[in-house]
């Protein structure tokens, strides 16, 4: 993929007044606590000073950024706000009113139509957990009534409450009020006159864009994306973004509390925006399994990460802040070492990479066995017949029918058998094949062992997608992986 000129210059951490023994710490740190991290740029007074990446992720790849996707679709909120076409005291049911349920319980029905733009942004809706699986299951075909008809269970506007039908809500607002897509409209006002042309999206089956989820960006996007923030919505020349938008929608609008089944975190105390989240440090959008985009004002610092993390946010933000604010400026680094340490660091970045997998080329072999989905969460249905057959690069591995990857041995193959990239690589261990086939525009891979004697095999996901487990769903193009919904 053609990326075209980068969209931010570059510098040296020393010149930017970035420690790159900060930084060389950090990825130790990473290293010590398996945190697995896909890529890391740090973006310094405008300046990309430290960019890298896990191999096979690459600077040219898109990454699935999950609940990221928010801010973006908070933007477009501020886009149609500034061109007068929506405001924060507008109404659901008055917006979308095909939408409004008929029947139902009085209160619910009520207080569904109170709900505005603010307690949709600020998550102040009343819902105190998410009711994304329950709308769904109410109104397959119509989620914004679904939403309408999940009973509440407190005022709106009285407490913040994770939800993400809100942003779902949000992005068909502004698709009425606008005429537009939601991805036409951010193309139009934001990414094109940024340089952003390789914006990806997941869809549901009527082809539009999920807006709580799914946009895929890559990391140099991200951090611009921050940077855009950071500097008021202003990109060079341009306010693509009002300033007042902005720094309402980074402002903590509303307090938050610990978020029942996530991992305690003190940046999740910090209170929340519209679509945004407050930090210890600035504010963040974020992602799950570990996509960022923080943004620290009083360090005119961006950070963007992409990662496939098990655990919650505060296995890599509380790294990022110990490890890297407390050089961010010191006049008391040794100014002689700097260059050394920009140069020590330049090399660690570039041998990044995800652990390999290990084991021999084996003869020319050919196995054919069948799945063992019996695990939960398998990436592929029981009984599926799963071939090895070696060619002179490695391996075709055939994944039931249709469903052919091409594996490297000691190095990885790339194919696109549904039309997704996927990238593999394998070995034998014995009588057993082992390989991982890395979806690559997202956090997840697949691994894939074959058990030739006993003629079985499991396929594992590192973490199952949010949008569920099958393999094949994830890797068909178009993006559409919640294909049951209209």
């Amino acid at each position: 993929m053609n990326l075209g000129p980068s969209l931010l210059p570059r510098s040296t951490p020393s010149a930017e007044g970035v420690s790159a023994r900060g930084v060389i710490e950090l990825l130790d740190r990473l290293d010590a606590e398996s945190v697995e991290c896909h890529s890391l740029m740090i973006v310094r007074h405008g300046r990309v000073v430290v960019e890298g990446w896990w191999a096979p992720y690459t600077a040219e790849r898109p990454h699935l950024l999950y609940s990221l996707t928010k801010s973006f679709t908070a933007v477009a909120v501020g886009l149609a706000v500034a061109d007068g076409l929506l405001s924060l005291d507008d109404r659901v049911v008055d917006v979308l009113p095909a939408s409004a349920p008929a029947d139902g319980p009085d209160d619910v029905l009520a207080q569904g139509r109170r709900l505005t733009v603010r307690h949709l942004l600020s998550m102040t809706t009343g819902h105190r957990t998410d009711s994304l699986a329950e709308a769904w299951e109410l109104e397959p075909q119509d989620l914004t009534k679904g939403f309408l008809r999940v009973p509440f269970t407190d005022p709106e506007g009285t407490a913040h409450g994770y939800d993400n039908a809100t942003t779902y809500v949000l992005a068909r607002m502004v698709e009425r009020v606008t005429g537009r897509g939601l991805p036409e409209l951010l193309d139009d006002r934001v990414f094109a006159p940024m340089g952003i042309g390789h914006a990806e999206w997941d869809r549901v089956a009527s082809g539009a864009a999920f807006g709580f989820h799914g946009l895929h960006l890559t990391t140099e996007a991200v951090a611009a994306f921050g940077e855009l923030l950071r500097c008021g919505g202003r990109w060079g020349d341009r306010q693509l973004v009002p300033r007042g938008w902005v720094e309402a929608a980074t402002a903590a609008q509303v307090p938050t509390t610990q978020v029942e089944g996530w991992s305690e975190n003190p940046d999740v105390l910090r209170g929340y925006g519209y679509q945004f989240w407050r930090s210890r440090h600035g504010f963040r959008g974020e992602g799950s399994f570990g996509q960022h985009c923080l943004v620290v004002p009083s360090h005119d610092l961006v950070i963007a990460v992409t990662a496939a993390l098990s655990g919650g946010g505060e296995t890599l933000l509380g790294p990022l802040w110990e490890c890297l604010l407390p050089g961010m400026g010191d006049p008391g680094l040794d100014e002689g070492a700097r260059p050394s340490d920009d140069a020590a660091l330049a090399e660690r970045l570039r041998g990044l990479s995800l652990e390999s997998v290990a084991g021999s080329r084996g003869g020319r072999e050919t196995a054919t066995v069948r799945v063992d989905a019996t695990p939960e969460g398998s990436a592929l249905p029981h009984g599926t017949a799963v071939t090895v057959e070696p060619d002179d690069d490695g391996w075709l591995l055939r994944l039931g029918a249709g469903l052919d990857v091409e594996v490297g041995h000691g190095r990885w193959r790339e194919s696109a058998p549904l039309g997704r990239p996927v990238v593999a690589r394998g070995a034998w261990r014995g009588r057993a094949f082992v390989a991982d086939v890395v979806v690559i525009t997202t956090p997840h891979r697949v691994r894939v062992e074959v058990d030739a004697d006993a003629g079985t095999a499991v396929a594992t996901w590192n973490l199952v997608p949010l949008t569920g487990p099958s393999l094949a769903l994830h890797v068909t193009a178009p993006l559409m992986t919640r294909p049951d919904v209209a």
